[in-house]
């Protein structure tokens, strides 16, 4: 139904519309108090650089935060991400992400970002919170925030806005007459925009997800989509049907999908139901990061990574490089 709402396919938005202007008027307010000095900012010693996006739900930010990373790291430069953690909940903030802090703490996107790329990782409600932690603990050049494009109680060097290119913005309203954080117009103030899927316009990135190989949870198995019969696919990320749409592109044989809630916690006997001993779970590496600890060997999960045209994607590296230069 709120995808309805939100593509301006359902009339029901028309009486979340008040609701959408006290949001803007709010949002509006907020960030012209940290324009004008009435509210404080933070800045940090080294280069900060948000990924992040306008509207609510998937956008295939977390991949564009993982290739930054990997890029920068071949490069030779210490990298660190900051999160908010948003699903997870810790005694404690800022929380360092170690290999034995779970999703349950920091949250299933932080976790995802340091197994993949090894790189230090700290989230904290306030974002200024996680970057002191991270540099009394680690030497960082750079940090890249995961999220955060409104979170302007933390000044940015450069900020890249991540777009699904299926869904764009919907019907353009404000949250929860429809998805916007911030109007279309604060393009016009990013030093970059990506597009995920779809077809990218005059000024903007055009970006896939490639996949080919899924893992096996328990096993660390890595076999083509193609070779696992008999697939039931789940998703818990802000929108699923990306997910199942890409495992049919990558020829699965796909029997059922089964869609859960962004950030979305599990257990054990809510995934045995989903799939039994003859049938194998594909789930993305998000989800995957939530099941470890009880994985069954027809569990197998898809790492897709971020593809941006060379040139371009290398022009944006080497404005960011240019912040570390000062």
């Amino acid at each position: 139904m709120i995808e309805k709402i939100w593509s301006g396919r359902s009339w029901l938005y028309i009486a979340l519309l008040p609701l959408s202007a006290l949001y803007g008027l709010i949002s509006g307010l907020r960030r012209l108090s940290y324009k004008v000095g009435l509210s404080r900012s933070w800045q940090a010693p080294v280069p900060v650089v948000v990924v992040g996006n306008l509207t609510a739900g998937g956008n295939g930010k977390t991949p564009v935060v993982i290739w930054l990373v990997e890029q920068l790291q071949q490069k030779g430069y210490r990298v660190g991400v900051v999160s908010r953690g948003y699903g997870g909940k810790s005694e404690h903030y800022p929380l360092r992400v170690t290999n034995g802090v779970t999703t349950a703490q920091a949250g299933d996107e932080p976790v995802l970002i340091h197994r993949r790329t090894g790189a230090p990782v700290a989230v904290a409600p306030k974002r200024a919170d996680a970057i002191k932690a991270l540099l009394t603990h680690a030497a960082v050049d750079i940090v890249i925030t995961d999220d955060g494009l409104q979170h302007y109680a933390l000044q940015r060097d450069y900020e890249i806005v991540v777009i699904d290119g299926v869904r764009r913005f919907g019907n353009g309203c404000w949250l929860p007459a429809g998805p916007m954080r911030e109007l279309a117009g604060r393009l016009n103030t990013v030093n970059t925009i990506i597009v995920n899927g779809g077809t990218a316009q005059a000024g903007e990135l055009p970006m896939t997800l490639r996949g080919e190989s899924v893992v096996n949870l328990l096993t660390g198995e890595m076999r083509k989509v193609t070779e696992i019969p008999n697939g039931i696919a789940m998703a818990g990320i802000g929108h699923p049907p990306r997910f199942f749409s890409t495992l049919q592109q990558l020829g699965a044989d796909l029997q059922a999908t089964h869609a859960f809630a962004d950030h979305q916690s599990y257990d054990k006997s809510q995934l045995l139901a989903l799939a039994d001993s003859e049938q194998n779970l594909l789930m993305t590496e998000k989800d995957a990061v939530k099941c470890f600890e009880f994985a069954q060997p027809n569990w197998w999960y898809l790492p897709v990574y971020a593809v941006l045209p060379e040139d371009k994607g290398q022009k944006v590296l080497n404005e960011i490089q240019a912040l570390m230069q000062y």
